[in-house]
């Protein structure tokens, strides 16, 4: 088995209290859903800075983290899978990388 980070890109506040703890529910449901295989839930950030040899981006540039997770997993297929209910895919993206060991 190995570790996997879900990079979440996108998404936006919730609207409202009421809205915020829908998404809430989702997310509880989701994580719960995945049992052992839920590493670290992990949490939200907030903007991100994009260093570069050029500098500093204060935007996040153009596609910023906007949380993560770690789960663990027997492939990536199996990552992959893991990631489709994800409610963050209703209004983002997830990058997922197997994490390595050193």
């Amino acid at each position: 088995m190995a570790n996997f980070i879900f990079a979440y890109h996108g998404g936006k506040k919730p609207e409202s209290p009421e809205a915020g703890a829908e998404l809430m529910a989702k997310w509880q449901a989701w994580i719960g859903g995945l049992g052992d295989a839920m590493v670290n839930p992990g949490a939200p950030v907030g903007m991100s800075k994009t260093v570069s040899a050029k500098g500093v981006a204060n935007d996040g540039g153009s596609n910023p983290l906007s949380g993560f997770s770690i789960v663990e997993a027997d492939s990536m297929e199996a990552a992959l899978k893991l990631a489709k209910d994800c409610p963050h895919l209703d209004h983002g993206t997830i990058e997922i990388a197997e994490m390595m060991k050193m």
